[in-house]
C-alpha cells in the first residue's frame, strides 16, 4: 500500500516546475521575438508614467565623430549634442537622401527657402576721387607780346564768367593791329583787308564786341584789357603784374566745374560686371545722407600692376557747384545679371547710345548731341534684352555647401510620406548680393536648405552615405585630414566689413599660430574667431569642421586661404575704417599654378602655409590700410 507524499515534498516539486518552464520560455524563444506580442500595452502605464526606453547614443551636429551616452556639450565645440536617432537610417529613396522626424528637423533647426528664376542684382562698390572733366579745362596763351600793366584776377580759384576782364596790358604789337584794323575800315569797310584785320584780332583772344568798339572809338588805345574767353575757375595762375610775356606763355589756366569726373579703382573681378554707359551712385563726407549719380564713360584697357585694379572714369553733373575735385567719394554700381555674365537692362533695350558721352540715349540712331558722332545700339556695348522666361536660378548663398570646385545643396524632397532631403552637386554661376547663380543642378521651385545644411551632411556621414566630404561615400568623418588639398581656389566666403574687422584679432593669432607650427594655438584662435561668428552660417560650419583636425596641413589648405580671401574681399569694401596696419602677403609656392595670399599686422613676412619649412616664402603685394 502505498503511504502519501509528504507535503514538503509537494511544494518543492513544484517550485521546481515553474523556474524550469520559466528557463524553458527565455531559452526557446527565437532571437528578436517579442514575448509581449499580440498583447495590448496601450494602457498599461498611467498618465504621467515615465516609460523607459532604449539606450541612445548622443552625437555633435558638428562633429559626427563624438559618441557618447548620455546629452552634454561636444568636446571640441561645446555645443549641445543630439541623439543619433534623429535621423532615420530606413526607408529611404536614394544613396544621397536623409530622412527626419519633424522632432529632429526642430532640434536641428531645419530652415528651407524655395529658389526662383529671376534676374538677381549685385552691387559692385567702388572707391576713388573727384578731379577736373579735363574736356572742359582752357589755357590762356599770350597771343602777342605784351606787359601785364594791372593784373585783375591775382590769386587762384577765382571763378570768372565770359568777357570778365582779367588783365590791363601794354602791347606795341596791338598797337599797330589796331590801327591797321581802322586803316582797313576806312578805306572799304565790306572788303577783303576789313575783313582779314578784323580776323586777325579775333584769333587774338579779343572778344567781338571788343573789335567793335575800337572801330567805334575810332582811334587806337594804349591800355588794353584781356578777356575772358571762357567762364570758369582760374585753377592756375603763371603771371604777376610787371610781367614781360612773349607770344605762346602761358597766362591762366581757367576749368569749367559745371560737369566732373569721378576716377574709381575697380577689382578685376568685378571687371565683368562693369559696362560703358551704366549709373553710378556715389556719396562724399562733405554732404552726408545725399547721394550723386553719374554715369561710367570710360574703363582703362589694362590694369595697374601695382594695385591689380581696373580705373574707372565717370561723368558727373554739378550744375550747383556743391562738388569740388579732390573730393574722396564711395560709388556703387546696382547690376542686373542674366546668365553665363550678361548684364540685364530692360530700360536700354532697343535704345542707342553716344559712345563718347553716355549721358546721350535715344529711341534710334542718330548723331550725339554733344560731339556729333553716330550713336550706337545699346547691344554693342554688352547690354542683353531678355524676356522673364530666360531669367537664371538663383539659389541663396546659405544653402550652398562648397568644397573646391564642387558645390552641393540639400532639397526638401516633395511628395513623401516622411521627411526627406536629398543631396545635389551643383555647377555655380555669378555670385550675387545673398545668393548664387545656378547654373545646372536645380530647378524652379525646389525647395534648399538654407539653415542646418551642414548638419544633414554630418548625418549622411555617419550613415556613411555620400556627402560633401565624401562624395562616393563611407569616408572619414569631419575634420580628418584628406591629404593634400585641391589646386582649385576654394569658393569664397561671403563677410560684411563690419564683421571681418571684429575677426582680425583672432585671424592675427590663428596666422601667427600657424607660422609657428602651433596646432593648440591654432585651434584656440579658431575659437576665439568663433565668438565672433556664433554656431551658424558658413564660416562658423567651416570653422566647426576644422577645431577636429588632427594635422596643421587641414588648417593650412584649403580652409586658412578661404578664410584669408574672405577677409580681403570684405576689407577692401571700406579700408579707411581699418585700424592699424593690414598687409595682404602672397606665397607663389601654395600651390604650383597660382599661389595663395593671407593678411599680416605687419611687414615682418611668416608664411602660414608652411611655417618653420619656409617661414620667410612670399612678398608683399598690397596695403589695404
Amino acid at each position: 500500500m502505498n503511504k502519501p507524499a509528504p507535503k514538503f515534498l509537494l511544494v518543492a516539486i513544484t517550485v521546481v516546475a515553474l523556474v524550469a518552464g520559466l528557463l524553458a520560455g527565455r531559452y526557446l524563444l527565437a532571437p528578436g521575438a517579442d514575448p509581449h506580442a499580440g498583447h495590448d500595452h496601450t494602457d498599461a502605464a498611467p498618465a504621467g508614467t515615465a516609460v523607459a526606453t532604449k539606450s541612445e547614443v548622443w552625437t555633435c551636429s558638428m562633429h559626427p565623430q563624438i559618441r557618447q551616452p548620455s546629452a552634454g556639450k561636444c568636446p571640441i565645440c561645446a555645443m549641445d549634442l543630439i541623439p543619433v536617432e534623429t535621423s532615420s537610417s530606413g526607408a529611404d529613396d536614394g544613396p544621397r537622401t536623409l530622412v527626419m522626424s519633424e522632432s529632429a528637423r526642430a532640434l536641428a533647426d531645419i530652415q528651407t527657402t524655395r529658389v526662383e528664376r529671376r534676374f538677381p542684382e549685385v552691387t559692385v562698390r567702388l572707391v576713388g576721387q573727384l578731379d577736373y572733366d579735363e574736356t572742359r579745362l582752357r589755357s590762356l596763351t599770350a597771343r602777342f607780346p605784351a606787359r601785364i600793366d594791372k593784373l585783375f584776377v591775382n590769386y587762384t580759384g577765382v571763378a570768372v564768367a565770359p568777357g570778365e576782364h582779367l588783365a590791363r596790358i601794354y602791347s606795341p604789337e596791338l598797337i599797330t593791329a589796331q590801327r591797321e584794323l581802322l586803316s582797313a575800315h576806312a578805306t572799304d569797310p565790306d572788303g577783303v583787308s576789313a575783313r582779314a584785320t578784323r580776323d586777325k584780332l579775333l584769333l587774338w583772344d579779343l572778344l567781338p564786341a571788343q573789335i567793335d568798339a575800337i572801330l567805334a572809338r575810332g582811334d587806337t588805345a594804349d591800355a588794353f584789357e584781356l578777356l575772358a574767353p571762357t567762364g570758369g575757375v582760374v585753377v592756375t595762375k603763371n603771371i604777376n603784374e610787371g610781367d614781360y610775356v612773349k607770344t605762346g606763355e602761358p597766362l591762366f589756366r581757367i576749368a569749367d566745374l559745371g560737369e566732373l569726373w569721378l576716377n574709381l579703382q575697380a577689382f578685376e573681378s568685378d571687371l565683368a560686371k562693369l559696362r560703358y554707359g551704366q549709373e553710378v551712385t556715389f556719396t562724399v563726407e562733405a554732404w552726408p545722407g545725399e547721394t550723386f549719380t553719374g554715369r561710367i564713360a570710360f574703363l582703362a584697357p589694362d590694369v595697374d600692376r601695382r594695385t591689380r585694379t581696373v580705373p574707372v572714369r565717370v561723368n558727373v553733373p554739378n550744375s550747383d557747384g556743391r562738388l569740388k575735385p579732390g573730393m574722396f567719394a564711395r560709388g556703387q554700381v546696382r547690376v542686373k545679371l542674366a546668365a553665363d555674365n550678361q548684364i540685364f537692362a530692360p530700360d536700354l533695350a532697343g535704345k542707342w547710345i553716344s559712345p563718347m558721352h553716355p549721358e546721350i540715349v535715344k529711341d534710334g540712331p542718330g548723331p550725339c548731341d554733344v560731339c556729333g558722332m553716330a550713336l550706337v545700339p545699346a547691344e554693342s556695348l554688352g547690354y542683353r534684352a531678355l524676356s522673364p522666361g530666360e531669367a537664371p536660378i538663383v539659389a541663396p548663398a546659405t544653402a550652398l555647401l562648397r568644397t573646391g570646385k564642387r558645390a552641393v545643396v540639400y532639397i526638401k524632397k516633395p511628395n513623401t510620406e516622411s521627411l526627406a532631403f536629398e543631396g545635389r552637386e551643383v555647377v555655380l554661376g555669378s555670385e550675387t548680393d545673398g545668393g548664387v547663380i545656378i547654373v545646372s543642378g536645380l530647378a524652379e521651385g525646389d525647395e534648399v536648405v538654407t539653415q542646418g545644411a551642414f548638419k544633414i551632411d554630418s548625418s549622411l556621414q555617419i550613415l556613411a552615405k555620400p556627402s560633401m566630404m565624401n562624395p562616393e561615400g563611407g569616408g572619414p568623418p569631419p575634420g580628418h585630414d584628406h591629404g593634400e588639398a585641391p589646386a582649385a581656389r576654394p569658393a569664397p566666403l561671403s563677410l560684411e566689413p563690419a564683421q571681418a574687422r571684429a575677426l582680425l584679432p583672432a585671424y592675427f593669432k590663428l596666422h601667427a599660430a600657424l607660422a609657428a607650427d602651433d596646432l593648440p594655438g591654432s585651434k584656440a584662435a579658431l575659437r576665439a574667431m568663433m565668438e565672433v561668428t556664433g554656431h551658424t552660417g558658413p564660416l562658423p560650419d567651416l570653422l566647426h569642421g576644422l577645431l577636429g583636425a588632427e594635422k596643421l596641413d587641414t588648417l593650412r589648405r584649403p580652409a586658412f586661404e578661404q578664410i584669408s580671401d574672405a577677409l580681403i574681399v570684405a576689407l577692401k569694401k571700406e579700408p579707411s575704417a581699418l585700424e592699424g596696419t593690414v598687409v595682404r602677403m602672397h606665397c607663389p609656392m601654395v600651390y604650383d599654378d597660382r599661389g595663395a595670399d593671407w593678411l599680416q599686422a605687419t611687414d615682418d613676412l611668416r608664411n602660414p602655409y608652411f611655417g618653420s619649412a619656409m617661414l620667410t616664402c612670399g612678398e608683399i603685394v598690397e596695403r589695404l590700410k
